[in-house]
């Protein structure tokens, strides 16, 4: 299991869009036409074989839309794993009393999108693509675009919760991976891992950052800086989430 797409909504998708580009020197974000039944627009950038989104309701009443009223601005929406067992993945969480909100399955690609409400922190999607590399979010032609002189994977997502070991033990529960107390709670994957740390806003809980792998941190800071991106802390924020940047 590894994590291969951190998803943020943004109620301005042109300005995430244009921050995302200019701070992590990615290009070519794929329009993904399947997320219009959602009465949504995206953007999906390949961060090396990783990806970015950014989701943005283009009607009322989409649960993008409500997150953001909820969270009281634009912030983290979605944890999309890729999994190499996906009958197991969702046994394993339908197991542990997760209800499915959406299921996909078309030849070659599959996924389950599980209630946040069973989970807690955020949406998580179960996704299986053959061949492993496959990636049918991010479009067809997404290796064209991979630019890594700047980032070159993401590898870490972070989850604010109250209690952060109750929310480790249940995403341990759905993933079927055993949560690690050491330094803090996470949750070890392929390449990456899920972090639960206490809140640090009055946002509430949820997906709060990621970390990217870059080739220089103190120039993605400096172009973060020039666009007002970096929050009270120094750090770097896109789309109303905290990038932690990882040398």
């Amino acid at each position: 299991m590894r994590l291969r797409q951190i998803a943020l909504v943004g109620a301005d998708l042109a300005a995430c869009s244009a921050d995302i580009a200019a701070v992590l020197g990615v290009v070519d974000p794929y329009d993904d036409p399947g997320v219009q039944k959602y009465g949504l627009k995206n953007a999906v950038f390949a961060v090396g074989h990783t990806f970015l989104e950014v989701v943005s309701p283009q009607q009322p009443g989409t649960t993008a839309g409500r997150l953001i009223d909820k969270r009281g601005g634009d912030g983290g929406y979605m944890v999309i794993l890729q999994v190499r067992d996906l009958e197991a993945a969702r046994r394993t969480a339908a197991e542990a009393g997760v209800r499915t909100v959406e299921q996909l399955d078309f030849p070659g690609v599959a996924a389950t999108h599980l209630h946040p409400r069973d989970t807690g922190g955020a949406m998580i999607s179960l996704d299986w693509m053959d061949p492993w590399e496959r990636w049918e979010w991010g479009g067809p032609e997404w290796q064209a675009n991979v630019r890594t002189s700047t980032s070159v994977a993401i590898i870490g997502a972070e989850l604010q919760a109250e209690d952060p070991a109750a929310m480790a033990a249940r995403w341990s529960q759905v993933l079927g991976i055993q949560a690690i107390d050491e330094d803090g709670w996470w949750i070890p994957l392929e390449g990456g891992q899920i972090r639960f740390v206490p809140l640090r806003d009055e946002r509430g809980e949820g997906l709060a950052g990621f970390d990217v792998a870059v080739n220089d941190p103190a120039a993605v800071r400096a172009v973060a800086g020039e666009r007002g991106l970096l929050d009270a802390d120094g750090e770097v924020t896109l789309c109303g989430t905290r990038v932690y940047l990882v040398g």
